[in-house]
């Protein structure tokens, strides 16, 4: 008996151990971004423009009004580290506070505290204290600037220049003139990656970040059409190995699909999945498509970095703004009506996309200030769950025109439709589908082979043929590139297709001529048969979509809360207002283990506030233009 009280507190005592030790690995390791990150970014308002002084009024005040809301952070956007200058602007060269290692360090004009080398500690500090996280901006690989200049890179595990096989190591050892941001040229360009020198550079620049106390970085020109996977893989590393959980989110997310997210989910925590978005009714209707087709991807809240992810839907433009690649600080109202507002801020709760509100905290108006602390939009954007679009709703215009939604999978393909060549991981066994056929020793055709949809007309084809080099510079890029060719419009015209950032053409716009002078950003064709751009290393596809996508119809999501609740959201994306219906017993079909025929459900409407009552058949309600209804469902 002895003996087994010995081994039983022996037990009891290696189970407290146990315990204990879990307890401090979830205390060294916080989960990152466990649901959606909500907070402040700088850029809407004011632009680069932001000072110091201008920052921290923002903070408190959101500290004080949105923070009891979960709006915990406060992020500075690009360019903290430019001279508000003659002749400065988003593209300009030479403006840039940078330190002996090439490293980014703010304004000291516009952010006096970092003076004596501070960096944004003093902020950090003070942000801090206001009970918020602090977070920034920052641009691929190294600047221009430091690049320019040949800075030493400095080894952070060495202390001191970095040194390898005799020699020391500089800026244009690493950087990688080709792959320039193709949105700003000028400013910042990639880093090699394979070079220890170059990981050193990376490393020491994210060193200093969390020894600054930042707490969310916003990587921008390294996702979607300026892909840079390994820059994106290397830094997750980093983060992973710091003492200091940084929430790592990637920016902007122009033509990015699920199959290219899933190569960078488990990396991050969070990812735009669009361009930029601004305060027009075509950028809001442009989310509800991809929107939709990451939900369907189940990409919404997938394992991130030490947590989870999430599909970005961009900041919310709301209040009072700037323009966009504007040098002046908030000066206008949104341009967005309060319909159209409330329609945004639905389909981000309901995607489950982070809530980065834009405006300035300083003019926050109580419409403004109540559309992004509504309880229930925030119960959906953190807890719910099952989020997805839901498709079996009937609009009806005036009295006669009926608008039926039909499951993607069960759609038509009308004759209105046509290719669009886009751009997707080279993993997706989709991109090998192109092929070469010789029609003499200088003209070859290049032509999809791959399945795009059901068959429309002539295959998409496009004309290749070998530029002719001559000078030094192109005779190195000859060498650079050999063995891959430029696509040409024709034979006998020095002319490529371009891997533009904002590159997405149709059939029609590449017949009408697409094409531009050859650059070393130039697509590329592999013997694998895949089409290869040289600038982000993704790979071409065809796809079939309308032709004229337009911006009308209806829309529908549902989600289910955390007490069994459902929420369903119409959205009426029409000119006119649309009466829009769907019956109670089809909102099962989206939700699993739900069965809702013959149940009664009590209804309510969020932005109304209007009690519904009690359902048993049917839910409608009509819609205004660009507007949007949002309903709680508690049913038997």
């Amino acid at each position: 008996m002895e003996i087994f009280v010995l081994n039983l507190s022996a037990v009891c005592l290696y189970l407290a151990f146990l315990l204990h030790r879990v307890s401090s690995i979830s205390e060294a390791v916080p989960v990152r971004a466990s649901s959606p990150p909500r907070g402040w970014n700088s850029y809407d308002s004011f632009c680069w423009t932001i000072s110091e002084e201008e920052f921290l009024q923002s903070a408190e005040i959101i500290s004080q009004r949105l923070r009891p809301h979960g709006y915990e952070y406060v992020v500075v956007d690009y360019l903290w580290y430019r001279r508000k200058v003659k002749g400065a602007y988003v593209d300009s060269l030479g403006f840039d506070v940078i330190d002996e290692w090439g490293r980014m360090i703010p304004d000291p004009d516009r952010w006096p505290s970092s003076r004596g080398g501070k960096g944004f500690t003093e902020v950090a500090k003070k942000v801090h204290a206001m009970g918020l996280k602090f977070g920034i901006h920052v641009m691929r690989g190294i600047s221009t600037q430091a690049f320019n200049a040949d800075t030493p890179i400095l080894d952070t595990l060495k202390g001191g220049a970095y040194e390898d096989s005799g020699r020391q190591w500089r800026a244009k050892d690493i950087g990688l003139k080709e792959r320039a941001c193709a949105w700003m040229q000028h400013g910042f360009m990639s880093v090699n990656t394979k070079l220890g020198a170059g990981r050193a550079f990376l490393r020491s620049l994210y060193q200093q970040y969390a020894e600054w106390g930042v707490d969310f970085v916003k990587h921008d020109c390294v996702f979607g059409d300026d892909l840079d996977i390994n820059e994106i893989s290397f830094v997750s590393e980093v983060l992973k190995e710091l003492d200091r959980p940084i929430v790592y989110s990637l920016s902007p997310g122009t033509g990015v699909t699920p199959a290219m997210a899933k190569e960078v989910s488990g990396l991050v925590n969070m990812y735009r999945i669009t361009g930029d978005d601004w305060d027009t009714w075509g950028d809001v209707a442009a989310h509800f498509n991809v929107s939709r087709d990451f939900s369907a991807a189940n990409m919404i809240g997938a394992k991130g970095l030490q947590g989870k992810s999430w599909p970005d839907l961009d900041m919310l433009p709301l209040g009072w703004l700037t323009d966009p690649g504007s040098n002046e600080g908030p000066h206008r109202t949104c341009n967005l009506n309060l319909d159209e507002q409330r329609t945004q801020m639905t389909l981000w709760a309901m995607a489950k996309s982070p809530l980065m509100f834009g405006g300035d905290v300083r003019k926050l108006d109580e419409t403004t200030y109540s559309l992004i602390t509504n309880p229930t939009v925030l119960e959906i954007n953190t807890f719910s769950s099952n989020n997805k679009e839901f498709p079996y709703i009937i609009g009806t215009k005036g009295n006669t025109r009926k608008i039926k939604v039909t499951p993607p999978h069960l759609s038509e393909v009308a004759e209105s439709n046509t290719h669009v060549l886009g751009l997707t991981s080279c993993k997706d066994p989709k991109a090998n589908s192109w092929s070469i056929q010789a029609h003499d020793q200088e003209l070859e055709e290049i032509c999809w082979k791959g399945k795009s949809g059901n068959k429309i007309g002539e295959p998409l084809c496009l004309y290749k043929s070998r530029a002719l080099l001559s000078s030094d510079g192109e005779m190195i890029y000859k060498q650079q590139y050999q063995g891959k060719v430029h696509l040409l419009a024709s034979k006998g015209v020095g002319v490529c297709l371009d891997a533009s950032p904002k590159w997405k053409l149709t059939s029609k716009e590449l017949r009408r001529g697409s094409f531009s002078k050859c650059k070393r950003d130039a697509n590329q064709l592999n013997p694998s048969g895949a089409l290869i751009s040289s600038y982000s290393g993704l790979c071409a596809t065809v796809n079939l979509v309308k032709a004229d996508v337009g911006s009308g119809g209806i829309r529908s999501w549902i989600a289910t809360g955390r007490e069994g609740e459902i929420y369903v959201a119409f959205f009426n994306l029409n000119t006119e207002k649309t009466l829009i219906s769907t019956k109670i017993s089809d909102l099962a079909k989206a939700l699993p283990g739900k069965n809702l025929n013959g149940a009664s459900c009590k209804c309510r409407e969020v932005w109304s506030a209007k009690d519904y009552g009690v359902l048993q058949q049917t839910l409608s309600t009509a819609v205004g233009m660009h507007g949007c209804a949002l309903f709680v469902l508690n049913c038997d």
